[in-house]
């Protein structure tokens, strides 16, 4: 038995559940461990330093999976922006068939994949922004949770919240992003009308995920209070794992006058990325949700996906269904 939705049936997936991209974690490793898991696996654009070195990834993946995945490309504000046009045209000319758009004015880029005829997942943390990005064409929107890692957006409107209003005001299909981990959170997800998960944190701490093995035990042995919230008062809030590092950042942001120099040294992407590669949990700053106070395990992505599909089967068949019985039994 399978759980069919209008996700699955879409991206021609097993199982209606997609993997987050990931600064530095959506490497083909992860991507194509996901998909041959079932899932929907996704490679992190920006990740990789040029476009040609996208082109590459995207075929070293399909060396690696013979299952569809996807490509996240993220719009973030920058002095210097990428050359996100560019990635755009690798991701199309390489053949991809569905993108994971997010951030600022996707628009363009929004056109360029529908004219190519690549589906759009777009992630939203408003309903307000899903229904302007489902005018620009996307197929499905990634309904994104405060909890989530990264970026929750301003609004700090929790994922139930946000589905239920999703089912009522969206005419397109949406999947739930934020706090996912398991079956309990899968059924839940269904319920409140979303057609699948989208999950990031929880897929870094699998075997396949390209990281130290000391982050993926920093994961483990977290709780839900493990995560802090940085970058508030420039209105580009990120949450992250609560180290030294990010204790330190809230702290210049007490000043009312903080400017971003104040924190940006502590806050490169130089020093977040070495922390997945030496392992050391405070050397900087690294993005994680509060979901991870319910994960305890590190398992392959095949047994993770199988286990939380299972979960909500039983779940929903199991718990659920026996809820609903004949008045003349009460």
């Amino acid at each position: 038995m399978v759980i069919k939705t209008k996700l699955t049936e879409l991206l021609g997936i097993k199982h209606p559940i997609v993997q987050g991209g990931m600064q530095y974690v959506g490497y083909a490793e992860m991507a194509s461990a996901v998909s041959n898991a079932g899932a929907l696996g996704m490679l992190t654009a920006l990740t990789q330093p040029t476009p040609d070195a996208l082109r590459a990834e995207i075929r070293r993946c399909r060396t690696m999976t013979k299952y569809p995945f996807g490509v996240n490309l993220t719009f973030l504000p920058a002095i210097v922006p990428p050359p996100y046009e560019e990635y755009a045209k690798a991701i199309i000319e390489e053949g991809v068939k569905v993108v994971e758009t997010a951030g600022n004015n996707p628009g363009k880029y929004i056109k360029m994949f529908k004219a190519a005829g690549v589906i759009v997942l777009h992630k939203c943390t408003a309903v307000r922004h899903a229904i302007s990005a489902h005018r620009l064409g996307v197929d499905v929107i990634s309904m994104d949770g405060f909890e989530c890692a990264g970026h929750p957006g301003e609004d700090d409107v929790t994922a139930v919240i946000l589905l239920a209003k999703a089912a009522k005001k969206l005419n397109l299909p949406y999947i739930a992003s934020g706090g996912f981990a398991d079956g309990r959170g899968l059924a839940a997800a269904l319920a409140l009308g979303a057609e699948g998960i989208n999950m990031g944190t929880r897929f870094m701490c699998t075997t396949e995920a390209p990281i130290h093995h000391n982050i993926k035990e920093a994961i483990v042995k977290a709780d839900e209070r493990s995560t802090a919230l940085v970058f508030r008062p420039f209105r580009n809030t990120t949450r992250i794992f609560k180290n030294s590092v990010a204790v330190e950042v809230n702290k210049r942001e007490e000043n009312p006058k903080v400017v971003f120099e104040d924190v940006q040294e502590l806050v490169s992407g130089a020093r977040g990325k070495q922390v997945y590669t030496t392992g050391d949990p405070e050397f900087g700053v690294w993005t994680v949700g509060q979901v991870i106070g319910l994960i305890d395990d590190i398992p392959t992505c095949q047994d993770l996906v199988t286990r939380i599909v299972n979960d909500a089967e039983s779940l929903i068949k199991e718990r659920l269904n026996k809820m609903i019985v004949s008045e003349s039994k009460l």
